[in-house]
Parts: structure tokens; sequence; C-alpha cells
């Protein structure tokens, strides 16, 4: 038997963000296809066509920031499944709690270490969402580096 591909849509604007994100993702245990949305109205349009099998979302970006979209894909019930991680540089406690209430799976904090990034993304692509939508408590539900 086969591993199953994980498909990883993400958004995010910063060219160096999303290198860093594919080379972590590529060196986890996993095998996972990652298809990039530039801004949050692609990813939007994206959705549209395919539905990934989890969506990192960056809260900074053009056309449509990571809040107008997670309020965006929470409000239609065709994406009711879908696991929403914010992956962000930010860390504050108001964004922090509108991504909770809004329906966000998990908030990674951006690391600033590459194997930090790279053990985060492996305990991530380790939960099975197929079969569960994880929403962890207030408490686990922020990510970062230990």
């Amino acid at each position: 038997m086969t591993e199953a591909t994980t498909h990883v849509l993400i958004a995010e604007d910063d060219d160096d963000d999303y290198y860093i994100f594919s080379l972590a993702v590529a060196e986890t245990s996993f095998k996972v296809l990652v298809a990039r949305a530039e801004n949050g109205k692609i990813l939007l349009q994206l959705l549209e066509k395919e539905i990934p099998d989890i969506v990192f979302l960056d809260m900074l970006m053009p056309e449509c920031d990571g809040r107008d979209c997670l309020k965006a894909i929470r409000a239609n019930k065709r994406y009711d499944s879908l696991p929403i991680i914010v992956y962000t540089s930010l860390r504050d406690l108001e964004n922090i709690e509108y991504c909770y209430r809004e329906g966000s799976n998990l908030f990674l904090i951006k690391p600033d270490s590459f194997t930090d990034l790279r053990n985060i993304l492996e305990r991530i692509l380790a939960v099975d969402w197929k079969k569960t939508m994880y929403y962890p408590p207030r408490s686990e539900f922020v990510l970062k580096a230990s």
C-alpha cells in the first residue's frame, strides 16, 4: 500500500517564507504536494476549483487578508471539513483570539529556525484530518517553537 499524498495549499505572499515552508515540508516524513496562493483573493479562487487536505493561511496578505479569508471560508458550508492552520508572524492576543473564535484549527507562529518549522509541520501532518476535525482547547491552539 502506498502512502497517500497530502495536498496542502498555502496562502503566502512572501517568496522567502513560501520557499522555507516548502523545504521544511519536503523534509517531513510525509508525502506532501504543496500549492501556493500569493494572496487571499487567489486563495479563495483556488478553493472554488479544488479543496485541498489542509490550508496554511498567512494573516498579512494583499488583496484579501487572512482574517477576511478565514471568515469567508468558514461561512461556506462547502469547506466545513477543511482544516485551516493560521501560519503567521503575528503573536498578539487579539489576532490569536480572532482566529480561534472564527474557526481556525491551529495558530502556528512562524518559527525562527528551519528545524523548529519542520518539527511543527511533522506534528500537524501527523493528525488524521480526514478522520477527525481537530479543534484543540484554547490552551493548545497556538503552536510555536518550544
